[in-house]
């Protein structure tokens, strides 16, 4: 059984067990977080739209993690103007514990 949850602008397919690093969220470690499933598939059943009311995928937070360092630079030539800039994304992992679909 998997699904598909919808975690903030984006998409993931998870599985009962599985570690996954959204972005970062508020909750503190150890605390149980529930997404919006967008899909399950649970053998041939595939379940989706307004079949999903009532069901839930809950995980529980392991922590936060950060991404790779993304570097920068903005140049214009003859006019002696540079910028370096750098950024690195904070996520949150979370172990999905749960997929449940209502029937």
């Amino acid at each position: 059984m998997y699904a598909v949850i919808r975690v903030g602008t984006s998409q993931e397919r998870v599985s009962e067990g599985q570690v996954v690093r959204v972005d970062r969220r508020r909750e503190a470690v150890g605390e149980d977080v529930s997404f919006e499933p967008v899909l399950i598939v649970d053998g041939d059943r595939v379940v989706s739209g307004p079949a999903l009311a009532g069901s839930t995928v809950t995980g529980r937070v392991l922590g936060e993690e950060k991404g790779p360092k993304i570097r920068g630079l903005t140049y214009k030539p003859k006019a002696i103007q540079r910028r370096h800039w750098g950024h690195r994304q904070k996520y949150t992992s979370v172990e999905i514990t749960t997929i449940t679909a209502k029937a």
